[in-house]
Order: structure tokens, then sequence, then C-alpha cells
């Protein structure tokens, strides 16, 4: 019986500890199956928590958090969202670290992050201040809830109208990888899945940065290729990749659901990001503004190492970032010395090489590997980042630091500099020989 016994309370240890909010409180769970139906499409103010059930502060803001949905019943929606249960929701708000709180206003596709206080009354405050704003808005006739609806649909111009003259050489042509809807006009399902393909287009577009695109065929009309593919039904999702057969998409119909698992194809068929010796400014710029993390590894000099040594922390770094491809990160690398303005700002020069750090140029907040230079620790690192654990810093200054434009590496082992020979031989070293030295 015991065993038993201890096997229920654990397992209600660990539903306690996970359920931070039932059906009896005022604060919404939301999932990716109804986030778009309650938030999306809804005239409502939102303030949304993205909350993790390990994470000791979303705890601590429960009771404050359940509160303020109480006091604001009727006005604004409270919700949450379990963004470790539902990693793709919290992907597609950019949540890094929990508790995170957005506002849903008028334009539902860029809520604002909640900056207050995470007492009760600061949130009810936060909540009236975003409510005032939103409504004075509506005042100016800037914004309204049928043009809320309509932004957060997307942009129909994001989904690429496909017909029997232009899809070969697009589809089946092209690199990309397309998700393509069969659609007929007067099919329900159809309309009712088109804000849904629309929003998912813009998103699977600025997240994929076009390798993975969507398309939409009226099939009443091109019924040459869908015929071809056997089309019977509407609306129908086939999932297209350069040099092989058609795959039905077999997934949920909501805009969530969709970016899913174009991410999940993106991230199948996306080479590594490219590993980039940092030669000057516009090499760390150009890397570093164009994604979310930099991970910027500081090898040790190349008479240290030599070129197998050096190339052989490259492949560890190499591997991670094949890992770690479906981020989209940006991955540097920079001889020991070469830039000591960035390792000062990094706080790196002093306990050793190889070091790591991730920087985030937008916050301008990095944060260091603690671990092994290997791919285990290297992996504990960027998974801590991943779910918003890690310890991170302000760049020393607040600022990105002077970058020096240095040669790039040319593969080879390091040679000592040539010292330059002096001829002694007109030099009497007795004449300034004093015995008395000895």
């Amino acid at each position: 019986m015991r065993p038993l016994l201890l096997g229920v309370l654990g397992c209600s240890l660990v539903l306690s500890v996970q359920a931070f909010y039932s059906a009896s409180d005022d604060v919404i769970e939301l999932t990716p199956s109804n986030f778009n139906k309650e938030v999306i499409q809804s005239d409502s103010l939102w303030l949304i928590e993205f909350y993790a059930p390990w994470c000791g502060h979303c705890r601590n803001l429960t009771p404050d958090w359940k509160k303020a949905a109480t006091a604001l019943k009727g006005i604004v929606k409270v919700g949450a969202v379990d963004a470790d249960q539902h990693k793709s929701l919290g992907g597609q708000y950019g949540i890094k670290g929990f508790p995170t709180i957005k506002i849903f206003g008028a334009n539902k596709n860029k809520p604002e992050e909640y900056q207050g206080g995470r007492s009760s009354q600061a949130i009810v405050d936060g909540a009236m201040g975003a409510l005032r704003a939103l409504v004075k808005e509506r005042m100016s006739g800037r914004s309204g809830g049928s043009g809320s609806k309509q932004s957060a649909g997307g942009s129909k111009q994001d989904v690429v109208e496909l017909t029997d003259d232009n899809f070969d050489k697009l589809v089946l042509e092209g690199d990309e990888v397309w998700m393509v809807e069969f659609f007929a006009p007067w099919c329900g399902h159809c309309k009712n899945l088109e804000p849904e393909w629309a929003a998912a287009a813009s998103t699977v577009k600025e997240q994929t940065k076009g390798k993975v695109r969507l398309g939409a065929v009226d099939a009443t009309v091109h019924q040459t290729v869908s015929s071809r593919y056997g089309i019977r039904g509407f609306p129908t999702i086939k999932i297209f990749r350069k040099g092989e057969e058609p795959e039905d998409y077999q997934g949920g119909r909501s805009r969530n659901d969709i970016v899913e698992r174009a991410l999940d194809l993106f991230s199948d068929n996306a080479a590594p990001p490219e590993m980039l010796e940092i030669l000057s400014e516009d090499v760390l710029k150009k890397t570093c503004e164009d994604s979310q993390l930099c991970i910027i590894g500081v090898l040790p000099h190349i008479l240290d190492t030599g070129a197998s040594g050096r190339n052989g922390y490259l492949e560890v770094m190499m591997k991670m970032a094949e890992k770690y491809k479906k981020k989209m990160w940006g991955w540097l690398w920079t001889e020991a010395g070469a830039q000591m303005e960035l390792e000062a700002a990094l706080g790196i020069g002093g306990f050793g090489y190889p070091a790591m750090a991730a920087i985030n140029t937008r916050k301008m907040k990095f944060a260091l590997l603690r671990g092994s230079f290997s791919e285990t620790g290297i992996h504990e690192f960027l998974r801590e980042l991943s779910v918003g654990r890690g310890s991170t810093a302000t760049l020393g200054g607040g600022a990105m630091p002077k970058i020096h434009a240095v040669e790039a590496w040319d593969g080879k082992d390091g040679q000592l500099p040539v010292e330059e020979e002096y001829d002694l031989s007109d030099v009497d070293l007795d004449d300034d020989f004093d015995k008395d030295e000895l």
C-alpha cells in the first residue's frame, strides 16, 4: 500500500504545482486551440500572462493575477498561457522569460509588453491605462472592433495566389517548402479557414524569412493542377518539398497549428546557420541585428591551439548551430585578443579561453557560458536560455563596443613573428665591459 500511496501523493503534488488556475478563477486559460477565437478575433482588451509551472516568480504572481482578473471582470479580459506546455504559442510572441505579460489591444497582431508592477493594484492600474488608450484611439477613428479583427487576420498578400500557369515554376521548381490550400469559393469551411491561412502566412513569412511559403489554389478555376493531385474535397492542404512527392497536411486549421507545422518544416529543411569570423563591425552588426540572439565564441590564439585545435572548437560550435538552427540565431567567432573591447564588454578576458557569450543586441543583454566548451556544456547553456532560465547581464556601457577590422584566418597553423637580426660585428664589447661589475 505504501508505494501506491506515495505514487498518489506524488501525482497530487505535480498537479498542484501545475494547476495555477482553475475553472473557478476569473483567469481564462488559453491554449493554441482557443487562442485565436478568444483573443485574436475578440474586440476586448486582453492582459495575458505567459508562464511556466516550474517558475517561482510565476507562482508568486498567481494570487495577484487572480485578484486582478476578478477586479477587471467584465471590463478587461485576463488570461494565462502555460508557455512551457504550449511552446508554439510562446514562441509566436517571442516569449523568452517567465512570467511575461502582454497587452493585446487594438492590433492583436502586435501586442505590447506590460512593464508595470506585479501587484494586483499595479496590474489593474496598467489595464485601465491601456483601456483608456484604446478608447481614445477608437474615438479618434484610428481603430475599432472590426479593425482589430482585420489586422489580426494577417495580410492576404502574404498568401501566394497559385494558378495552372505559375504552379510548377513557383512550387515544384523553387527551393522553398510550400503549404498549399486547394479551395472552392462556395465552400463554408474554406471561408472559415481564409483568415487563419492569411494570418499564418504573415507569421510564417516573417519567422522563416520566406523559406516556407503559403499558397492557395482556386480549384474550381484551376482544374488542371487540382486534378493532377486528386483534389476531391475542400479545403485540402498539401505540403510540397522540392523533389519529393506531396504530403497531405494532417494538422489543425487554426493559425497556431499551421504556423507550428510550418516551423517544423522549416527546421527540417533549413541549412545550419553560417559560422562567421568577426572581421569587421559590419559582420557583427548584420548578423546580430538580423537575429534574436548572437552566439559568439572567443577561441584561443592560433599559436596556442594550432589549426587542428581551432577546427575542433569550430566543429563543436557548428554542431550546436545545427542543433539549434530552428531558432535562427546568428553564430560568430573571434580569436582571443583580436576584439579586446568586445571581450571587456562581455567580461570574458581573464578567465581563460575558449569562452562563449549569447548577446541580444535589441535589449543590450548578454549571458556567459559558465560550463565546459563542449557539446554538452553549450547545449545546457543554450537550452537554459531557450526557456528563459539563463542568467543575463547588461552589456558593458549599454552599447555595442568598438569592433576592429582584422584579417581573416587562413586556416593554417600560426607562425611566430620573425625577429629582426642585428649585425654586431662592428661593436667592440670590451670597451663597455666593466671588470668591477664581476
